[in-house]
C-alpha cells in the first residue's frame, strides 16, 4: 500500500500562563491508502490537537507532516489550504453545516472553493447525497434535518472532493447509539467503496474495534492498543 499521510517526530506544546505544556512528545504515524485507523485516549490527552496537526490546521512545535509524500511545512498557508481542499476531508462532533445553505449547497461548497463550476459542483453534490440516501433532502436547510441527517451530510461534504484521507474528530459523539452506529457504518462503507483512508478520534471502543488498527495517545505518544 502507498503512504498517504505521515507524522514524523511530532511535538506540540502550548504556553499556559508563561509555562510550556507539552501535548505531543514525539508522535510517529503512517497511514496507508485505504487504511482505517482509530485513535483513542483520555480527554485532554491531545487527540484533537494531533488530528489538527495531521490535517495541517495547526503547525506543530517540531516535526513534519507529510501528505502524499509532501511536507506541509514546505508550503505557504494558502497552498496548505489548497492541499487540504484537494486531498483531505474533515468531520467533527458537531456538523458545522452553514445554516443559511441547504444540504445540496453545503455539500457542493468544497468543490466550488476548489474551482469547480456551480453547476458541476451541485451535480456531484446531488450524486453524493443520493449515495448516502439523502437525495430527497437536498433542498432542506440544516434546521429541518435530524441530528443523524446533519452528520451524514457533513460526511458527504467531506467526501465529495474524493479526498485521499478522511479525518474525523468524535464524529458520533453527539448522537444516540443507534444513529451513531448508522453514521459510523456509513463512514466505513464509503471508506471501502472509495478507497479513502480513514483516521478517527473516538472515545467509543465498540466503534474503534471495527477499524483496521487502533492506537492510544498516552503521555504524548501513540502506542498500539488492542481494541
Amino acid at each position: 500500500m502507498n503512504e498517504v499521510l505521515q507524522a514524523q517526530d511530532l511535538y506540540q506544546a502550548f504556553d499556559m500562563v508563561g509555562e510550556p505544556v507539552a501535548i505531543l512528545q514525539g508522535v510517529n504515524l503512517t497511514v496507508q491508502a485505504g487504511e482505517q485507523v482509530a485513535i483513542i485516549g483520555a480527554s485532554g490527552s491531545g487527540k484533537s490537537t494531533l488530528l489538527h496537526c495531521l490535517g495541517g490546521l495547526e503547525q506543530p512545535t517540531q516535526g513534519t507532516i507529510y501528505l502524499q509524500g509532501r511536507a506541509f511545512s514546505a508550503y505557504t498557508s494558502t497552498e496548505r489550504g489548497q492541499l487540504r481542499n484537494q486531498y483531505l476531508g474533515f468531520v467533527y462532533q458537531f456538523h458545522h453545516l452553514l445554516a443559511e445553505f441547504n444540504a445540496l449547497e453545503n455539500v457542493a461548497l468544497p468543490l466550488m472553493i476548489g474551482g469547480v463550476s456551480r453547476i458541476i459542483a451541485q451535480q456531484r453534490a446531488q450524486a453524493m447525497l443520493d449515495q448516502i440516501g439523502l437525495g430527497a433532502r437536498a433542498r432542506h436547510k440544516p434546521s429541518a434535518l435530524s441530528g443523524g441527517e446533519r452528520q451524514r451530510i457533513a460526511i458527504a461534504r467531506a467526501l465529495v472532493t474524493q479526498p485521499v484521507c478522511l479525518l474525523a474528530d468524535e464524529p458520533t459523539g453527539n448522537l444516540d447509539r443507534q444513529t451513531a452506529e448508522m453514521v459510523y457504518g456509513l463512514m466505513l462503507e464509503m471508506n471501502r467503496a472509495a478507497g479513502t483512508s480513514l483516521v478517527i478520534v473516538t472515545h467509543d471502543m465498540t466503534l474503534a474495534a471495527q477499524m483496521d488498527r487502533c492506537l492510544a495517545l498516552q503521555d504524548g505518544l501513540l502506542v498500539p492498543y488492542p481494541c
